[in-house]
Order: structure tokens, then C-alpha cells, then sequence
């Protein structure tokens, strides 16, 4: 294998892949970043067996040919050349060589028949979404995937295609995250991602109008990300039935500044920490929602204006939580509904239906 390309191209390509890498495995060729030299350029794949990252780097190929290179080394050599051509070619020992400028490198490669093969998936259904709006929907609801393992169902976040909505929802059991967006798909499919592949997606993703497109298969997904895929396993199990744990109505509802409440809740926040924990003190009426916390290291009282509307309630809330669900709201203003002091509060836009947020309440300690 013999082949040239430049630095900057090479080590994004190889810097994005080795994310996919695994870091903990008994199978040397996983720990390394597979590359073959085709007719006109380079592919590059990094995968752990349930995540594959692969890329297409258009360059000059001298020699086909495939070889695997231990991805932490590659990557930091790769990173550190002058910003030149790299060369690269291999021999029949899998010796790498790799030089740009006056930088010279001989490193011991792996052969890429070692290399596991990427799951080949049939089409069974397709849709496309801009790549803005998808990074904004994982980016709002992945703050609620939980880390508990002992249920694998919801350590992902479904995905949810009907009647031309598209909906992204993540539970932990504390909270729930919505979002949805109109889009012009006629499918209808439901399939749970698991979390560290949304993560990925996030970097991989841009802001801007391109379109991201998802094919699905019976148990993989691939995510085409302009000229990166992912292919990604799906989480197997029943979603829990999120439409049932939202209970229509409202007996208190109210309209707030998003960044005074966060404010105030940051304040009370001051008291708690990885030892301490106690609930905020959420106490609505009239026009004010007055802010309490108290923890043996003290007490610390907040007030802020809101326009509210129904009953007085006093509720208790995690301050985490209330924090990574208003913060992911991006909106200047909130509504926020209320039934009770022991149903979940949800959180969402003045206008229209983009997100929702629930948050499950505390219990006062008596």
C-alpha cells in the first residue's frame, strides 16, 4: 500500500474515527484504525463492534492495498507532522512508514484481515433530516439518557417517525426530554439509539442546511454525515409509553424569564454538592415564585417575577435536573405547568410544541 495525502485532511479523518475505536478489548486489530488505499483515495474505520465510524479521503494512490495502525499512535504522529503531504506506504511485514518534510516514522501494523467486518445492513426504511435540526433535537435530549446499565432500554433515546413528525425522546426515570420537528418523510418507525453514538453524531453533525440521512436496518442504523457514516447498533426492548406519564391539563401554570429562573436555581444550587443534596424549595403564587434551599451548611432564600395563573403550590425539585432542563430549552421565555406538589412539572416553549421537558419532584424531608 503506498499513497499521499495532505496532513490536515489525514489527521481530521483519523481524529474523528478514533472516537469509534475501542480502548478496552482483548482483540489487538479493535484498538487500531483500519485503512485501505483504493483506486482513488483512502478509507479509514475505526469500530468497537457496536459502533463503526468510516470516512472517504479523496488522494494520490500509488498502491492498493489495507493495513491496521494502532489508532492512539497513528493519531498523535498524524497530529503532529508539518502541515505537508504526508506519504504513507506499507511492506509485506506491515511495517507503516509515514514521512512529511523532514519527519520520518516506522511503526508495526497489524494485517487487516485481523479486522472484523462492519455489519452489512438491508434497507428496510430511510429518511433524511438537515443536519441543524437533527444536532439540535440530540443536543436537547441527551441530557436524559440514563447511565443506568441494569436498564439498557433507556440508555439511548427513541426515535420516533409518524405522520410526518419526527420525535426524539430520552427517559431516566427522574426526567423526560421531548423534541420534535415537522418533516416530509411517509414512514412510520420506531427505533432506540444508543446514547454514545448520539454523542458521536453531535461532533460528526454541522449547523448548517445539509441533510443527514438515516437508513435503517433489523438491527443496525447508519448515519450519513456529509462524508462520514456511523453505523450503529439498536437498542433492543420496550420503550416505555412517555404519552401516559404526561398527564393533560394544568391546575398552575406560569410564564417565566428563563435565564432569571435558571439564575435563581444556580444561587440555591450553592448549598448542594456530590455529599449534599437537598431539594429546591419551589413556592408558586400570586406573581412570584420564591426560591428555598436548606442543607446543614446553611439556607439561602431567591425571589423572581412570573406571570401565573391557577392554584398556589409548593413544590420540591432536583436542582440538577430543573438546571439541564431549562438550560436546553434555548428560549428567552418558558411556560411551566403544575398539577400538585407530586406530579411531574413540565417544561415548554410560550409558543408551540418543538420541546418538553418533565422533571419528577422531591419529597421534603419531614
Amino acid at each position: 500500500m503506498k499513497f499521499s495525502c495532505q496532513q490536515k485532511d489525514l489527521a481530521a479523518a483519523v481524529t474523528n474515527v478514533q472516537r469509534a475505536v475501542s480502548t478496552k478489548t482483548n482483540l489487538p486489530a479493535l484498538e487500531g484504525i483500519f485503512i485501505k488505499a483504493e483506486d482513488k483515495g483512502i478509507t479509514l474505520c475505526g469500530y468497537d463492534l457496536e459502533i463503526g465510524i468510516t470516512t472517504f479521503i479523496e488522494c494520490s494512490v500509488q498502491e492498493k492495498g489495507s493495513i491496521i495502525a494502532g489508532a492512539k499512535l497513528l493519531g498523535d504522529i498524524v497530529r503532529r507532522l508539518p502541515a505537508n503531504n504526508v506519504n504513507v506506504s506499507t511492506d509485506e511485514r506491515d511495517i507503516i512508514y509515514i514521512s512529511s518534510g523532514f519527519a520520518d516514522y516506522q511503526i508495526v501494523g497489524i494485517s487487516s484481515e485481523e479486522y472484523p467486518e462492519l455489519p452489512v445492513i438491508e434497507e428496510m426504511e430511510s429518511f433524511s433530516v438537515k443536519g441543524g435540526i437533527l444536532k439540535n433535537m440530540i443536543k436537547q435530549t441527551i441530557f436524559a439518557i440514563s447511565d443506568d446499565m441494569t436498564k439498557p432500554v433507556y440508555t439511548g433515546s427513541l426515535f420516533e417517525l409518524k405522520n410526518n413528525v419526527f420525535k426524539i425522546v430520552s427517559i431516566d426515570g427522574f426526567r423526560v426530554a421531548i423534541r420534535q420537528e415537522a418533516v416530509s418523510c411517509g414512514i412510520s418507525s420506531k427505533f432506540i439509539i444508543p446514547g454514545k453514538t448520539l454523542s458521536e453524531i453531535l461532533k460528526l453533525v454541522s449547523d448548517d442546511e445539509k441533510d443527514t440521512s438515516v437508513t435503517l436496518g433489523k438491527r443496525h442504523a447508519v448515519f450519513r454525515i456529509e462524508n462520514y457514516s456511523i453505523i450503529t447498533r439498536l437498542i433492543e426492548g420496550n420503550f416505555l409509553d412517555y404519552n401516559s406519564a404526561i398527564m393533560p391539563g394544568a391546575k398552575t401554570e406560569l410564564r417565566v424569564n428563563t435565564r432569571n429562573l435558571i439564575s435563581a436555581v444556580e444561587r440555591m444550587s450553592l448549598l448542594n454538592s456530590d455529599k449534599i443534596q437537598s431539594p429546591i424549595r419551589c413556592m408558586v403564587y400570586d406573581t412570584q415564585v420564591k426560591l428555598s434551599c436548606s442543607t446543614s451548611v446553611g439556607k439561602a432564600n431567591d425571589s423572581i417575577d412570573a406571570k401565573i395563573s391557577g392554584e398556589n403550590v409548593e413544590i420540591g425539585l432536583n436542582n440538577r435536573y430543573l438546571l439541564e432542563a431549562l438550560k436546553n430549552t434555548e428560549t428567552d421565555e418558558v411556560k411551566i405547568q403544575l398539577n400538585g406538589s407530586l406530579s411531574p412539572i413540565k417544561i415548554m416553549p410560550v409558543d408551540g410544541d418543538s420541546f418538553l421537558f418533565l422533571v419528577v419532584p422531591m419529597r421534603f424531608k419531614q
